[in-house]
Formats: structure tokens, C-alpha cells, sequence
């Protein structure tokens, strides 16, 4: 008999701007290749090397998935369990938390969950049971772009309304600043970026691809992008590029930045930051010929001023007019609200109980409190391998009395902490829905094959934890199937799911956004914002400042732990045809670095600060300038040796100025030869 082969249609949910088509080849109800569907209009019939590993290694493989229920059964850390069935794993876990409630302190059950997938329902409905359970979230963002949100807030009103990608062709500068899209964008870099008529700059003190192809790459040193943006307003001013018609109609506080430019010159700009005054010069004449683009990236904002930068840097379209027409806007992200989803429905926003949230910063110090932590939810998340202060969290997380339970598809840094591991299906096992955060389209998740195992989706293990808690609220209860069909309702794309999963993924407008087209902004005036007055209440400054870091002292560098091209934040390490891509740990100097320091290329180095040290190989090259130490993040401490410990372990968790947020970015290490033995 012949074969059976079908190709079956779906969606990438990972943290990633592309949300690439996925073609799913099956021959008798087996998939036997995961690849780009060629209709898509990111994907275009490739993956990126590193989904295209993943997908069609680890996710399909039994044996490196989680198939069962957990319980542990050796020492925390160890990673050494037993079998259980559902019913066994639920029902100890509810026992356990009604004795926690029964105390009265609900917010002592903490929960961390962060982009393990950005589908709407697997990323979001289990919300719905922590709320009801009046659990304490651990604010997601604050490990990635929180003080981001925050400053975009007093600017412009919100950080989740950007401009559409589509309009990119009326643009004549398109400004990547803080942003590496050869690793975390990979088809706009390979695609959107070079088939833009625009020129492109990029800011970025790394010459990454992306730098590489753009027709200007500014390299500030880390820490100063906000004298950067001020000197660049210099010029704009100087040279008449600013739209002083659209500031006095779209803004205020115009009169109480513009006396601070006076001061910031290229020669200024170029002491400040080591950008050359003719690159700042350069940069702002292309931008300011409009119409331009600015995309800002997650990355900008982790450092220690990193809202004031953010503030700073998204004044350029305000004080050019670069907003309400082809061509022209910001974009931080573009979230799903902005297509229509209501996400206080999806949440299950109405079942909160008022419990405030606290900074992954804080993490470590949470759990090693016994009278602010009891049980300890992780799901989409790894923080054993993501989260600062390392060594202090894992052993805050052996914690014997710290009820600690983990959601996941691997086993991983975090499971092997935990005293029960749920099983998880990946995105191929189940129907959801995908909004990307880059472009405006929306998307179909379609299941292509039943969960390996006992594995279930993440909404249906708190479905079965809240029956298992007694709980009766209906929202805990909701199907996919109903969700999926009022989310497409709200979003306007298809009369029904089947219907939507045949066309894929669709634009709910068939031209390009623009972006506040009506010049209407969701700030207390109505209006950008350049002077706030909430900012003010808030202890910041009314306008952003020309500040700058000190730099390092003492022989220190500053420490760049970006993504890594070959790894999804901290997923797919534990793909070995991966494993092979990434090759040892590494640090990369610049040349004049290692000189001075009397270090050769592929000695170990030690690099250390006061709270914690790492062992890695070293790398030279020009890729950094002097004074910076590139090592990427997204590393599995147990699969780095003995030391158990990645990047994070020279991380002390030290917060931005905005938002309780990551200034990981803001790390600094010296560097010496290793001890040898």
C-alpha cells in the first residue's frame, strides 16, 4: 500500500518578531518534516536554522520529551523522579495549596511564567487559574523590557502600538537602535530589511550582521544611546529637519527640551559616546530627510538609565513629524490589543484579587523569605537558567518546605528543582491562536499531531487544577474551542476556526496601519508627551537627560550577554545538533583588550565580579570595541559541566531606573587567565 502524505499548515509561537508559516509534512499520520511554508509571507519556505533544528529534532523526539507526571524523588537540584498519573500529581499539588489558602495567604504561592510560547491561549489562560487563586505573579517583563514600557507610557501613552512593518516602503531611513534582527528577527533581517528601498542604520555597539549589511552602524559605548539621541536632536535643530509645525500640534513640553540641545554638538556627542561626530552627523541627516522609521529594541533598555534612554531616543519622530503618514513612526512592539484581542478576557482579568506582582529581580530574595514564599509555580519559563543572581536562586530553590512545580516540555534547569513536573505539549499538539509582535498580521496554530505521551496543553492542565482545587468560576473552565472562536470574532479575520486555519494567517486591514493617524495619544494630554508631568510624579525628570554610565573602572569591562543566533532565549539548548552550532561557552574581547590583559585566543579565562564568577573560553575579535565582554546568553547550567551555572551567574539582578526592570546590560567583569586544574 502507498504511502499517505499531507502537509498541514501552522504557525512558529515563539518569542521571535516573525511568527513564521510552518508546512508540517505527515506520510501515514507521522510527521516526518517541520519547514517555512512557502506561502508565507515571512517564512517564504524556510525556517531559521535554529526552529528548523529544533522542530525537526527535540520537539518530535519521545525521548528528550517530558511524557508523564513527575514527583520527585531524590534531593532538589537533582533532577531524579517517579512516574505519577494526573490524577496522583493534581491532586497532591491541591492538597498542597488549600493548606497554603487555608493560612490566609494566598499571595505567599508565587508564579513566574514568561515567552516559553506567545500563543494567545497556551500564553495566557492559565492567568485565569492564578488569579482566582490570588497567587503573586512574578511581572514577567522585568526580566526583558519593562522599564521599555514604562517610559514609551510617559512619551507616547503606550509601548504597544508600533508602526506596521508594511509601510517600510514608504520610508526613506529606516533606525534600528538597540535591536539585533539577525538573531531575534531573523527573516526581517534576511528579507524585510533588504528589500526596503530605505537606508537603514543601525545603533548597536556590536558589529552583528545586521550592523554589517546596514548602510551606517553607529557604535556607542553602552550605557550613553540617550547622548547619542540628544546630539542627533542637535543636528536636526541645527539643520531646520524638525517639524516645528507638527510639535506645536502633536506635543508638549517642545520649550523645555529644545534649551538642552544647545550644548549637545556631534564633537560633544562624539566625547560622550566614541560615535564619531561625522557618523552622528550622517545619521541624522538620513533620518531627518524622512519619512523614517525608528525600531527600538528590547535590548536598548537594559541598562541602568535605560527608561531615560528610552525616552530620549523616542523623542526623534516626535520632534521630526515622523508619526501619521506612509513611511513614518516608532515601533517597541505591536501587541495583541492593538489587532483587536481582548485580553482582560482572555487573562480572565475579572477574577483577579488585587494581588500587586513583584520584579524577577527580586526572585531569589522572594524564595529564600519563608514568610513571603510557600509554593512556587514555574510555566513558559526556565529561571534557573534565566534569571539574575544565579547561585543565590538555586539555592533558594532547594528550599525542602518550597512547594515548587513546573510546567514544561523538557526537562530542564528548573524542572530538576521541582517537587512535581507537569507535562507540556508543544505548539504541533494543540489548536491556538498567534499574533506576532512585529508585524500586524494574525495567525492559525493548528494541531498537527496528538501530544506525545500524556503530555497536555498548558490551558488544559489548569483546567484540570482548578477542578481539582473545586473551584467553579466558569472562565476556569472555558474550551479552546470557544475561547479560539471569540478571540477570531474580536479580531474581525474568519466566521469560524476551520475557516481561519485555511487561509493561515491574514491582515486585519488590507493596507498599511498608520501609526495615530488622528494625532490622538494615550497620555494625559492627548498629545506626545517630551515634557511629563506624571513622569515628574513618578521622581523622574520632566523631559529625558543627556546622561551618560560612568564607565568601567579598575580594569573592568562592561559585560553584553545578547541573544544568541542559535538559541531562543534559553530554549533548544538542549539540541545536540545545536549543541554542535554553539560549540564551547565563550567570551569575545576586542584585540586590544586581550593584549593589555595578556590573553590569546582559546585560553580559558575566568571572569568574575562580586557576585559570582565564570570559567569560558576566550574569543578575540573586533567585533566589540574595547572596553566591552560579548558573551550570549541562553546557555542550560546543566549541560555546562561541573560548575552548573551560565552567563546569569555574574548577574546581580541590579534594576533599570524605570519599571523595577533588567540592566543586565549594565553588568561589569574583569577578566583574567584561568587557573589551570
Amino acid at each position: 500500500m502507498a504511502s499517505v502524505k499531507e502537509i498541514l499548515k501552522t504557525t512558529c509561537p515563539r518569542d521571535c518578531y516573525d511568527s513564521c508559516g510552518i508546512s508540517v509534512i505527515k506520510r501515514d499520520g507521522k510527521i516526518t518534516k517541520v519547514l517555512g511554508d512557502p506561502d508565507h509571507y515571512v517564512s517564504r519556505g524556510a525556517l531559521c536554522g535554529k526552529c528548523a533544528l529544533a522542530y525537526n529534532g527535540i520537539f518530535l523526539d519521545p525521548k528528550a520529551r517530558l511524557t508523564t507526571p513527575l514527583k520527585r524523588v531524590g534531593a532538589k537540584g537533582e533532577g531524579r523522579f517517579a512516574a505519577v498519573s494526573w490524577d496522583e500529581a493534581l491532586g497532591a499539588i491541591a492538597g498542597r495549596l488549600k493548606t497554603i489558602l487555608a493560612t490566609g495567604a494566598s499571595s505567599r504561592i508565587i508564579h513566574a511564567h514568561y515567552t516559553g510560547t506567545c500563543a494567545v491561549i497556551a500564553g495566557n489562560f492559565p492567568m485565569r487559574f492564578f488569579q482566582r487563586l490570588g497567587a503573586q505573579e512574578v511581572e514577567p517583563d522585568t526580566v526583558c523590557n519593562m522599564a521599555g514600557h514604562v517610559a514609551l507610557g510617559y512619551v507616547i501613552g503606550t509601548s504597544s502600538t508600533g508602526f506596521d512593518p508594511r509601510t517600510a516602503k514608504d520610508a526613506s531611513c529606516i533606525l534600528v537602535w538597540g535591536a539585533n534582527p539577525s538573531a531575534s528577527a531573523p527573516h526581517a533581517h534576511k528579507h524585510w530589511l533588504k528589500e526596503t528601498p530605505a537606508k537603514v542604520i543601525v545603533v548597536d555597539p556590536v558589529r552583528h550582521p545586521t550592523a554589517e549589511a546596514a548602510h551606517l552602524h553607529l557604535r556607542p559605548f553602552p550605557g550613553t544611546d540617550a547622548a547619542l539621541a540628544f546630539a542627533m536632536m542637535h543636528v536636526l535643530r541645527r539643520d531646520g529637519r524638525i517639524d516645528r509645525a507638527f510639535i506645536d500640534k502633536a506635543t508638549i513640553g517642545w520649550n523645555e527640551l529644545e534649551p538642552k540641545l544647545a550644548a549637545c554638538t556631534p564633537e560633544w556627542g562624539e566625547r560622550m559616546t566614541g560615535v564619531p561626530a561625522a557618523d552622528i552627523e550622517a545619521a541624522a541627516r538620513l533620518y531627518g530627510a524622512g519619512p523614517a522609521l525608528l525600531w527600538l529594541g528590547q535590548a536598548l533598555q537594559r541598562q541602568a538609565k535605560g527608561g531615560n534612554i528610552m525616552r530620549a531616543v523616542s523623542l526623534l519622530p516626535a520632534i521630526t513629524g515622523n508619526y501619521a503618514k506612509p513611511g513614518a513612526g516608532l515601533l517597541y512592539l505591536n501587541g495583541k490589543r492593538r489587532k483587536g484581542v481582548d485580553m482582560a478576557y482572555v487573562t480572565g482579568a475579572k477574577l483577579s484579587q488585587g494581588v500587586p506582582s513583584f520584579s524577577q529581580m527580586d526572585l531569589a530574595a522572594r524564595l529564600e523569605d519563608q514568610a513571603k514564599s510557600a509554593a512556587l509555580f514555574c510555566w513558559n519559563i526556565n529561571p534557573a537558567a534565566s534569571s539574575p543572581e544565579q547561585a543565590r536562586l538555586h539555592k533558594a530553590l532547594k528550599r525542602d518546605d518550597l512547594l515548587t512545580v513546573a510546567v514544561d516540555i523538557f526537562p530542564t534547569d528548573t524542572t530538576d528543582f521541582a517537587d512535581y513536573v507537569l507535562p507540556a505539549a508543544s505548539f504541533l499538539e494543540h489548536d491556538d491562536l498567534v499574533s506576532g509582535y512585529f508585524n500586524m498580521s494574525f495567525s492559525a496554530q493548528a494541531k498537527v499531531v496528538e501530544p506525545i505521551g500524556e503530555a497536555l496543553p498548558n490551558q488544559e492542565i489548569f483546567r484540570r487544577l482548578a477542578r481539582a482545587m473545586g473551584f467553579t468560576e466558569p472562565e476556569l473552565y472555558e474550551s479552546d474551542k470557544a475561547i479560539i472562536a471569540n478571540v477570531i470574532r474580536q479580531v474581525g479575520i474568519a466566521d469560524s476556526f476551520d475557516e481561519f486555519k485555511a487561509k493561515g494567517t491574514v491582515f486585519p486591514t488590507r493596507e498599511a496601519v498608520m501609526q495615530f493617524a488622528d494625532l490622538q495619544f494615550p497620555t494625559p494630554s492627548g498629545k506626545i508627551e517630551i515634557a511629563s508631568a506624571q513622569a515628574e510624579k513618578d521622581g523622574f525628570p520632566r523631559v529625558p537627560e543627556p546622561s551618560v554610565d560612568a564607565p568601567p573602572a579598575d580594569g573592568r569591562l562592561r559585560l553584553l550577554t545578547p541573544a544568541s543566533p542559535w538559541l531562543m532565549n534559553d530554549s533548544y539548548a538542549n539540541e545536540a545538533k545545536i549543541a554542535k552550532q554553539l560549540g564551547a561557552a565563550s567570551v569575545t574581547l576586542n584585540p586590544k583588550d586581550a593584549t593589555a590583559r595578556g590573553l590569546k585566543r582559546g585560553e580559558r579565562v575566568r571572569l568574575k565580579n562580586a557576585t559570582g564568577s565564570l570559567d569560558l573560553t576566550l574569543a578575540v575579535d573586533d567585533v566589540v570595541p574595547p572596553g566591552i565582554a560579548l558573551s550570549y546568553k541562553g546557555r542550560w547550567p546543566k549541560l555546562e559541566g561541573g560548575t552548573r551555572l551560565n552567563v546569569n551567574a555574574l548577574n546581580p539582578g541590579h534594576k533599570s531606573d524605570m519599571g523595577e526592570s533588567t540592566s543586565v546590560h549594565g553588568v561589569e567583569v574583569t577578566i583574567e587567565r584561568a587557573p589551570v586544574g
